[in-house]
């Protein structure tokens, strides 16, 4: 593991900024993934704060996975080969009550209307790519689920023809993986999902709008009413 450097901190939302400090310390390199973090009392230290502080940024980071907290053994950061990270993903979603309302506030508004958009301008022949992104996830393990469930979402984003829509969404793709598999480890089944797209989908390939904004409104508050309620259920629990 690479040598660790820090400067201590003189500011009064420690949490916040110690979780932006130990996002900066592994965007940098200096640790890779599967790598032991260094110790609560080593962290303490170097950055001058207090040991809970130290814990309660590891706990934010713990939360969506991108620490693994190990009993006795220490932190770890997390292996992924989803690159989720990236320092361009807006990680409000880690910092914070008011930080993770407004994300699930702001992706519930760009789907709304990128739905409502796809059903608009959509074509017969995009209408049937959704459609063998839908049977794939009507067939698919939780695991493969969370992929599809992206690429459903990007391809509506695709069916809008707005690159901006298109872009935002591309742009935090890696945090939309992250909250759906967060969301389906917990409900251990995706049923309820699959269900909410398979109304998407019919409501877009009728080139209905307010039919499809409607299905993707419900299919966004129900996401988000369980993404808080699984925040707030490991939040106790760590």
């Amino acid at each position: 593991m690479s040598k660790f450097e820090f400067e201590p901190i003189k500011k009064n939302s420690l949490v916040i900024e110690l979780t932006r400090r130990l996002l900066d310390y592994i965007f940098s390199g200096s640790i890779q993934p599967g790598e032991k973090l260094p110790t609560e009392r080593q962290l303490q230290e170097a950055l001058n704060v207090g040991r809970s502080s130290i814990r309660e940024a590891i706990k934010v980071l713990n939360v969506l996975g991108i620490l693994e907290v190990r009993q006795g053994d220490g932190t770890y950061l997390t292996k992924s080969d989803s690159g989720f990270l990236l320092e361009s993903i807006e990680w409000g979603l880690l910092l914070g009550e008011k930080n993770v309302m407004d994300v699930i506030e702001a992706r519930k508004e760009i789907e709304i209307t990128v739905a409502k958009l796809a059903a608009e301008r959509c074509t017969q022949e995009e209408i049937e790519e959704l459609l063998v992104i839908l049977e794939k996830l009507e067939r698919s393990s939780i695991n493969d689920f969370v992929e599809l469930d992206v690429a459903f979402h990007l391809k509506l984003a695709d069916m809008a023809k707005n690159s901006v829509f298109k872009n935002m969404l591309i742009s935090i793709q890696s945090l939309l993986r992250t909250w759906i598999k967060l969301v389906i480890n917990e409900a251990a089944n995706t049923d309820f999902s699959y269900s909410d797209h398979l109304n998407i989908y019919l409501a877009v390939s009728k080139k209905d709008q307010h039919e499809a904004e409607a299905a993707m409104r419900a299919h966004m508050e129900d996401a988000s009413k369980r993404l808080i309620e699984v925040i707030e259920k490991k939040g106790e629990g760590i």
